[in-house]
């Protein structure tokens, strides 16, 4: 790839506005050393936590080829955490670029941190390791979210560091691992648009990563939920339970339907928000962002609201190890 290539990719993905001014709190940057590599990741610590008393986190991983800091702008969260009062982690993937083009070693997918066998399974416990250096963290409520690469990222989570990660909630990002070896049963939340241009939700091969020959073969969301579903043995679903919609003049009607697994074991259901007439993007975050590779964004649900009450619902002491 030549150096006008590389620029253009890190304008479209890696250029972060400010983050969000309307929103209190402390965000700092921090650094480790694993494996001989330089990592880091964005702690955000919100002005209404009480850092006397334990609080939740949710790590929020960005999608391939973007960073820490564009993700915190991106997907809005920070509002969120202060409203509910927990805490949001923001790593940084890796890549041959520093703190540009960064990808997640997901299993099969995707690019660099793939290629290059990083241990981003290990990074995330050595994060969840030094957080009570810097904030009271509750050890029974640690969540993870992502966006494409970064919700793959969480689903990998959830099969080797179902120890420390209570929940999952990936936003348009399937899971990509070679082998299904889940530890104990993990409550999911999958955020997934039928329209998706990019993390096709029927599966099959996807574009081209802009202005790269790089493509993903991707897996059909409902196979991936059955799947969790088995294995959490729910006996009862799929089965629709809410369905809402918004009309713009922009998008025309966009509509979202929340389909659920339920009556599992150790309460680990399965939901999944099907939308419909969004594209490859965080629903409720910064809106009409690259809306020419990434397709519409969309309103008709507020991803982190959900998801949080969803987190709220979990954590790791019903949890039994197999």
């Amino acid at each position: 790839m030549n150096k006008a290539n590389i620029f253009v990719l890190w304008l479209l993905f890696s250029v972060a506005n400010n983050v969000l001014a309307e929103t209190p709190g402390e965000t700092k940057e921090i650094t480790l050393q694993h494996q001989g590599r330089e990592r880091s990741f964005l702690l955000h610590i919100p002005a209404t936590i009480d850092r006397q008393q334990a609080s939740p986190v949710v790590i929020n991983f960005h999608g391939g080829g973007g960073n820490a800091q564009r993700q915190q702008t991106y997907s809005r969260m920070d509002l969120t955490a202060a409203k509910y009062k927990f805490i949001v982690v923001y790593p940084n993937g890796s890549g041959a670029f520093k703190q540009r083009l960064l990808t997640w070693n997901a299993g099969t997918c995707c690019g660099y941190a793939m290629q290059n066998k990083i241990d981003d399974v290990g990074f995330i416990r050595e994060i969840i390791n030094i957080l009570p250096r810097y904030i009271k963290i509750d050890p029974q409520h640690i969540y993870a979210t992502g966006l494409s690469n970064g919700g793959m990222m969480s689903y990998r989570l959830a099969l080797e560091l179902s120890d420390k990660i209570a929940a999952i909630a990936p936003v348009a990002g399937a899971m990509h691992v070679a082998e299904f070896n889940p530890k104990r049963p993990m409550p999911i939340m999958h955020v997934h648009s039928v329209d998706d241009p990019r993390a096709l939700y029927h599966g099959g091969l996807g574009p081209a990563f802009p202005l790269t020959n790089q493509r993903v073969e991707h897996r059909d969301v409902n196979e991936v939920l059955e799947q969790w579903a088995q294995y959490n043995h729910c006996q009862q679903g799929p089965q629709l339970y809410k369905q809402v919609s918004v009309t713009s003049k922009e998008h025309g009607t966009q509509r979202a339907e929340k389909w659920a697994y339920t009556a599992c074991r150790q309460r680990a259901e399965v939901v999944h928000w099907k939308l419909t007439g969004a594209g490859h993007v965080w629903p409720g975050g910064e809106q009409d962002y690259m809306e020419k590779i990434l397709g519409p964004s969309t309103q008709v649900i507020n991803v982190n609201d959900v998801m949080w009450r969803f987190f709220a619902e979990h954590d790791l002491s019903s949890s039994v190890t197999e």
